[in-house]
């Protein structure tokens, strides 16, 4: 993918990719913390009951399956942003999610989170690493992808705030805002939105518009 003159190349985090994945999701301190892009996806007691250094051996393991839990973009061949996404049936934090409700029996995939390697925000990275995920989604037969973004309602926020990314970053790649959650990050709303990947079955649902 061309970016703005930059060569962007974004691909499925097969195990194959773990290393590279690690090292944009590893935490650069040692007293520091990470999540592994795991909170989302385990059971509460599991992920409670993992320590700090078996939690990247449980995303290995999840790198294994069809599809992979994320996407990696590459800038010169070097690993530069991460986004981590995969079918919401299988994300146990939304499965029981009170503030980010099922809106209909569609089986979309949700994309939820985003890095970008410090020293390379600003570059289109988060741009490529969205739409690598609708061209991997739509060639594995997602019928649609869900994203859960905060509405910056026209204030600049942090990187740290908007790792879920932003409403308008989503309207950009063509997602439709669905209904405004009661979840928040950083006190702002984040919005349910959808984009359709496959041609809607007459009759089925798609939710509030």
């Amino acid at each position: 993918m061309d970016t703005g003159g930059i060569n962007i190349e974004v691909h499925p985090a097969t195990v194959e990719r773990f290393d590279d994945v690690a090292s944009l999701l590893r935490p650069r301190r040692d007293d520091a913390s990470a999540c592994w892009c795991l909170a989302f996806r385990l059971t509460s007691g599991e992920f409670n009951s993992l320590t700090p250094a078996q939690q990247p051996d449980r995303l290995r393991e999840l790198c294994r399956d069809t599809p992979p839990p994320g996407v990696v973009a590459y800038l010169g061949g070097e690993p530069v942003g991460w986004c981590g996404m995969g079918p919401r049936s299988g994300m146990e934090r939304l499965v029981r999610s009170r503030t980010i409700p099922k809106v209909d029996e569609v089986p979309v995939w949700s994309v939820v989170c985003f890095v970008v390697k410090t020293g390379h925000r600003r570059q289109g990275i988060g741009h490529a690493l969205l739409t690598g995920v609708i061209d991997y989604a739509r060639a594995n037969g997602a019928p649609a992808l869900e994203a859960y973004p905060v509405d910056p309602e026209g204030s600049r926020i942090s990187p740290t705030l908007a790792f879920v990314g932003t409403t308008g970053m989503f309207e950009g790649a063509g997602f439709r805002r669905i209904l405004k959650t009661d979840a928040r990050s950083g006190g702002l709303p984040r919005w349910l939105m959808r984009l359709d990947l496959q041609p809607v079955i007459e009759g089925a649902g798609t939710g509030p518009v």
